[in-house]
């Protein structure tokens, strides 16, 4: 992946960060993005340092941000040639029945208004530009199935991945457009769906373990490798099995 200069957004710790540490050790540049200006900072720092990697703060669904991260990275490394959209929230759990629909809002302005926006900043940044771009969505099981609890996240999830499907048609054949969808990993935003009872949990995966980041990571740096040249317009789930035998959580 030494051609190719990437965007992975949320990527300050968890799965953001293991895919972005994934992309340098094949050979790709990355700009990684999220909240915390100083966690950015040492997430660059432990990435390698500003010869492979560039943080630059904000908020998602902040149009003037997307619009810097792109700048940034076509002055520092080039065109970008990929995109990661790995930004998600999900601030409100119970039932849809009594959803604050501020919170169901907010959650469609960043998981998947938010993720066209990137798309269409790294289509003015370089993307497509050349053969071989590839954008991957991390979307999740929650959008493949039903998943009490966080279902306004599963939703948008679920949208996510026909917006996936629409852009591999829409972007063909100069970028490749794919999805992957996790089960559990352990990170910090998906504390709440196994802390204190990981055990019990993973004890209904098939692969008797919750996912970890570089599960992910992997997958993710496939789909944007050569390797993966004629795959778009599809959805990997990673998971375990658990969507083989029983609830996604």
């Amino acid at each position: 992946m030494a051609d190719q200069v990437a965007i992975v957004t949320g990527a300050s710790r968890g799965i953001g960060f293991a895919i972005a540490q994934r992309l340098i050790a094949q050979g790709a540049r990355v700009a990684v993005t999220g909240r915390d200006a100083d966690a950015l900072a040492a997430a660059v720092k432990e990435l390698g340092g500003p010869e492979v990697a560039v943080g630059v703060a904000g908020k998602g669904d902040d149009a003037a941000h997307r619009a810097a991260v792109v700048d940034t990275v076509r002055e520092k490394f080039g065109p970008v040639t990929t995109l990661i959209n790995n930004i998600g929230i999900n601030p409100a759990y119970g039932p849809l029945a009594t959803i604050d629909l501020n919170a169901a809002r907010k959650m469609a302005d960043v998981n998947l208004i938010g993720t066209l926006g990137w798309v269409q900043e790294a289509l003015r940044g370089g993307l497509g530009e050349a053969d071989g771009g590839s954008i991957v969505n991390i979307s999740s099981v929650s959008g493949v199935r039903p998943a009490p609890g966080i279902g306004f996240y599963g939703t948008t999830k679920a949208a996510l991945i026909h917006l996936t499907e629409e852009l591999a048609v829409e972007l063909a054949p100069k970028v490749r457009v794919n999805a992957v969808a996790p089960a559990v990993v352990k990170t910090r935003f998906a504390t709440a769906l196994y802390e204190g009872r990981e055990a019990e949990v993973a004890a209904t995966y098939p692969m008797k373990r919750l996912g970890v980041p570089e599960d992910v990571s992997a997958t993710v740096a496939f789909l944007c490798s050569p390797e993966a040249g004629w795959i778009t317009g599809q959805t990997i789930v990673i998971d375990g099995g658990v969507t083989l035998t029983g609830s996604v959580q």
